[in-house]
């Protein structure tokens, strides 16, 4: 068993094409939820002047109803009725505008800081959502809570006959939605060998966008709050997992890719509950990434590129953050004709690796999965978390 659907290793992309009018997109399942993302924001303009017909006629349907419900004045020859008209009730006060959806959502998070500390986040009572029993496993979905008008689903696979069993995470990152996590095949394959699976979607992501978020922003316009928002994310699940008492959290792992990849560095270097930490492809080295990746449009790379952008993204850049990096194990697999991060930011980040840490480079996708497939890359994860030895001291609530 492996990390796949449909008999294919859940690794983006399999395929890319080249249009000489759009820019090369990684061909998974998953960019039919890009498509639809960016059909959403593209309706948005098309449409307006349609919106703007559509609010006159309705003016005009109910000025109409209006002037049809409203009695004639009472003629000269008709005296009007001496009975007193009823008062007519007070008028509602009426609703405190909202000019900044966004300011309401994160009046009580800090999207420049890494670690939850300090932050005033505070969990909801987690939703349950229901079990799913299969013969090999049970998956789980729990709604869980701690900001406004953002829900986190957390998918928990739980293998069969194993009391307390240890957790990997798993974040796929930006485009990828919660599909993944529930495949039997996949969870399937992330229990095998009695470990717990658990995974969600990254902010801005998939379900994960939706209001205050306007149609024009995504994940890589709102980067720095994309990647602060979801490392936040990965300690308060960790805190809510352990509270439920039926996992093993006295170190975990996380198995990361793409943007993915690049929020697990970010949360292993303020939670040191991560004790093994596998990497994808991850994004990073912002100039040049921004400069050059196939994933940002070019109308809209010079924003990124600015001066004020990219200050705000700098302390979230994987080759700064790396070099600082204390998780005991740390692999990096890479893959050279990937064209979402660039040949120039790829070094860097290889580069910028903390000692002791492995790393797999593959010249293609095609030699990937092969190699992925023949050494079961996937569960180099499970065997460093099985046999890390116990850590020194134990970590308590969130991150430092």
């Amino acid at each position: 068993m492996f990390d796949g659907v449909d008999g294919q290793p859940a690794v983006y992309p399999f395929v890319q094409f080249v249009r000489p009018i759009f820019r090369a997109i990684p061909l998974n399942f998953m960019n039919f939820i890009t498509a639809s993302h960016t059909f959403g924001r593209c309706a948005r303009v098309v449409f307006m002047k349609a919106h703007l017909v559509s609010v006159v006629f309705l003016l005009a349907v109910s000025v109409h109803a209006y002037a049809q419900s409203t009695p004639a004045q009472s003629s000269p020859a008709q005296p009007a009725s001496t009975e007193s008209a009823p008062p007519k009730p007070e008028a509602a006060p009426a609703p405190e505008p909202v000019h900044d959806l966004k300011l309401k959502s994160t009046k009580h998070e800090d999207w420049t800081k890494l670690s939850i500390n300090g932050l005033g986040l505070q969990p909801n009572p987690p939703l349950p959502g229901g079990i799913i029993d299969r013969p090999q496993f049970t998956r789980e979905l729990v709604r869980l809570q701690w900001r406004q008008s953002d829900p986190v689903d957390i998918y928990i696979s739980m293998p069969k006959g194993i009391k307390k069993p240890r957790v990997v995470l798993y974040l796929y990152g930006y485009p990828s939605d919660a599909s993944r996590l529930t495949s039997d095949d996949w969870c399937a394959g992330a229990t095998k060998g009695g470990f717990a699976a658990v995974g969600f979607v990254s902010a801005l992501t998939g379900e994960r966008f939706h209001a205050p978020w306007l149609m024009k922003q995504w994940f890589v316009s709102e980067l720095p709050a994309s990647l602060a928002i979801t490392t936040h994310d990965v300690q308060m699940i960790l805190n809510y997992l352990e509270t439920r008492g039926d996992l093993n959290m006295d170190r975990v792992a996380m198995y990361a890719q793409g943007s993915g990849a690049t929020i697990g560095i970010l949360a292993a270097s303020v939670d040191p509950r991560i004790q093994v930490l596998d990497l994808l492809n991850p994004w990073g080295d912002w100039p040049e990434w921004l400069k050059q990746s196939a994933w940002v449009p070019e109308n809209e790379r010079p924003e990124y590129l600015r001066p004020e952008f990219l200050e705000k993204v700098a302390a979230f850049d994987p080759v700064q953050v790396l070099p600082k990096l204390t998780t005991p194990i740390v692999r990096l697999q890479q893959i050279k004709d990937d064209r979402i991060t660039p040949t120039v930011a790829r070094e860097k980040i290889a580069a910028a690796l903390p000692r002791g840490a492995t790393s797999l480079v593959s010249n293609s996708w095609e030699d990937y999965i092969k190699v992925f497939k023949e050494q079961n890359l996937w569960g180099w994860v499970k065997e460093k978390l099985a046999g890390q030895p116990e850590p020194a001291s134990t970590h308590m609530g969130g991150g430092l």
